[in-house]
């Protein structure tokens, strides 16, 4: 089966939400047979910053409605954009 690699923007719920504190949660969160693979800020403005994160995961049917329950059930998170999908073997810009 092949592997994805979905790359979320997290947005924070509040402006006084530390997204390094979404980050740990989100690493103690992800469901059985996902991996975060890595996260970075991004600035959003006026010093507010999101998370963009990579998940790895399976490609079968409901794993992205898993991923995506997981994620906004992490204290602190807002709303969630996916911005890319790709084959674990792709790079991703």
């Amino acid at each position: 089966m092949a592997r994805l690699v979905a790359r979320i923007k997290i947005l924070p719920a509040d402006s006084d939400v530390d997204v390094d504190t979404v980050a740990q949660g989100l690493k103690g969160n992800v469901p059985a047979g996902m991996e975060l693979r890595g996260h970075a800020k991004e600035p959003l403005a006026f010093g507010l910053n999101a998370l963009v994160a990579d998940f790895l995961l399976d490609d079968s049917e409901g794993q992205m409605d898993k991923l995506e329950e997981a994620i906004r059930s992490v204290s602190g998170v807002g709303e969630i954009e996916v911005m890319n999908i790709s084959r674990q073997s792709v790079k991703m810009k």
